[in-house]
């Protein structure tokens, strides 16, 4: 039987023995000291590790997901920009929820309402899968007796229900009567700060994606040999250190050293950055005009789709492409190319010339 003593500090001491062994904690309130002694005795009795009190006092999937992090920062491998958001929105949706209600049925729910929001296929798979790593962290690292085997079952449930799967493939490229109409738009909006017809330009130019045309700095461009450094470039086998140099070329119709030339013509003296606007308020106005314009389905992102289509279609070969876009693995880069069968005419008359 456990004992429990106050202490002079106000706090209660609990000390178990049992079976041979021996723990102690310590408590603010009476209730929670008999708590965890019960708990500790039974955990013995099963012959498993006793909970430490810190950990037997987390309530919520929010307190999971808060220990996964502090446990991951202190190892040095604090979640990058993506799972951050990810944990950020499932503490939003599911923090509150007391661990035992996680249950399958509260995780088919949460899947339903984040397929009814929008939510693809893939991206619910990968909401899934930060589920199962914050409970799976808290049982491998720490004891707790959370199981990971409702998430399974939900997976399995949504799966079949079609809510979970492979990411479909987008094959959408803009045509050329869309980008007109884009960069009038943009041009003719004296509201309109963020010089948005330069930027999509660039990101056609060089196939880089929104956020990281928001990051690179005039440090990273050498105009000598046209080249530009892009730092910790997303990959999913490398989350830091994956800075890549690209060539800066004029084979898409717009010449990236041209746009950064003219970039240099506002900028700022305390700007750093070449592009020094936020990225989502990029994304924000490419999507009010396509809306404007009635242009369906057309996202910011298709733009670097449409980049590496124009970079095969200008006949690079695929390693080369690779090293304007960034991929490591080649299978990956079949996916952005999407060539327009008019292409190959203009591929016939540069043969012919």
């Amino acid at each position: 039987m456990a004992s429990i003593r106050k202490q002079k500090s106000g706090g209660w001491r609990v000390q178990v023995r049992r079976k041979g062994r021996s723990l102690s904690e310590t408590f603010v309130s009476h209730e929670d000291a008999k708590r965890w002694a019960v708990d500790a005795e039974r955990q013995i009795d099963r012959g498993q590790s006793p909970t430490k009190s810190r950990i037997a006092r987390l309530r919520t999937f929010g307190d999971l997901i808060d220990l996964h992090i502090a446990d991951m920062k202190a190892v040095g491998r604090a979640p990058g920009r993506t799972k951050t958001a990810t944990l950020a929105m499932l503490k939003r949706t599911l923090g509150s929820r007391r661990i035992v209600d996680m249950d399958r049925e509260r995780l088919l729910q949460f899947g339903r309402m984040r397929a009814d929001q929008g939510a693809g296929p893939l991206t619910l798979a990968m909401d899934l899968g930060a589920i199962k790593l914050v409970i799976s962290h808290a049982a491998a690292v720490h004891g707790l007796p959370v199981s990971v085997e409702p998430v399974d079952l939900a997976r399995i449930a949504l799966r079949r229900l079609g809510l979970i799967g492979k990411s479909v493939e987008r094959d959408r490229r803009p045509t050329e009567e869309e980008l007109t109409a884009l960069f009038a738009h943009f041009d003719g909006n004296d509201r309109q700060l963020i010089p948005m017809t330069r930027i999509m330009k660039f990101a056609i130019a060089t196939a880089m994606r929104q956020e990281e045309i928001c990051r690179v700095t005039w440090e990273d461009y050498d105009p000598r040999v046209k080249m530009l450094l892009i730092r910790d470039r997303k990959d999913p086998r490398q989350k830091k250190g994956n800075d890549q140099r690209i060539p800066l070329l004029d084979v898409s119709g717009y010449s990236a050293v041209a746009l950064i030339e003219e970039q240099r013509a506002i900028r700022a003296n305390r700007d750093t950055r070449i592009f020094s606007y936020n990225h989502k308020s990029i994304s924000a106005a490419f999507t009010r005009a396509c809306h404007a314009l009635r242009i369906v389905d057309l996202h910011f992102h298709d733009l670097r789709h449409e980049a590496t289509s124009r970079l095969f279609e200008f006949e690079f070969e695929i390693q080369q492409v690779a090293l304007v876009t960034g991929h490591r693995d080649w299978k990956m880069l079949r996916r952005y190319t999407h060539l327009r069968p008019e292409s190959l005419h203009e591929f016939v008359a540069r043969r012919n010339a």
